[in-house]
């Protein structure tokens, strides 16, 4: 056996184990460590900012969430968390429904708009129909919370 395929076989096995384990996000052993019924409160202290970083590909179809990045279809949301509805971004032509609603992006109004952004605020024109799984929007919330400027 050659040095390379001796040395290339064990690292290419090293990288497809390490691979495999990137999308386990341990969801159902979290969501039991949560309780039975877990609040929203519950969810948090189980959540992986790190599984909403994986979850938030699904949002980055229509929102950017980098510091300076441009808006798309939808407002880029980085450092969203904490700032009153409809101000995160000066230039972004936000619906006078949400503009309206009133209220600051905290984890339980995240929550809520995540659950079913028409219901929580009628007349968005955000078209996504939600997240159904409690602690998916969990994730997602404590991804937002780390995507803050440095301070």
């Amino acid at each position: 056996m050659s040095v390379f395929k001796a040395i290339a076989a064990p690292a290419v096995m090293a990288v497809a184990l390490m691979l495999a384990g990137c999308g386990d996000d341990h969801h159902d052993d979290r969501l039991r460590q949560a309780g039975p019924h877990p609040a929203l409160a519950d969810l948090m202290k189980v959540a992986s900012a790190d599984a909403g970083a994986r979850k938030f590909r699904q949002c980055a179809a229509c929102h950017s969430i980098m510091e300076g990045a441009m808006d798309r279809g939808g407002p880029n949301l980085f450092g969203v968390f904490g700032t009153k509805f409809a101000t995160n971004r000066a230039r972004y032509s936000y619906t006078a429904a949400l503009a309206k609603a009133g209220g600051k992006w905290d984890e339980r109004a995240l929550d809520v708009w995540m659950t079913d952004p028409q219901a929580f605020v009628p007349g968005t024109t955000m078209q996504f129909r939600g997240v159904p799984d409690a602690l998916d929007r969990a994730d997602l919330i404590a991804y937002l919370r780390t995507q803050q400027p440095s301070r």
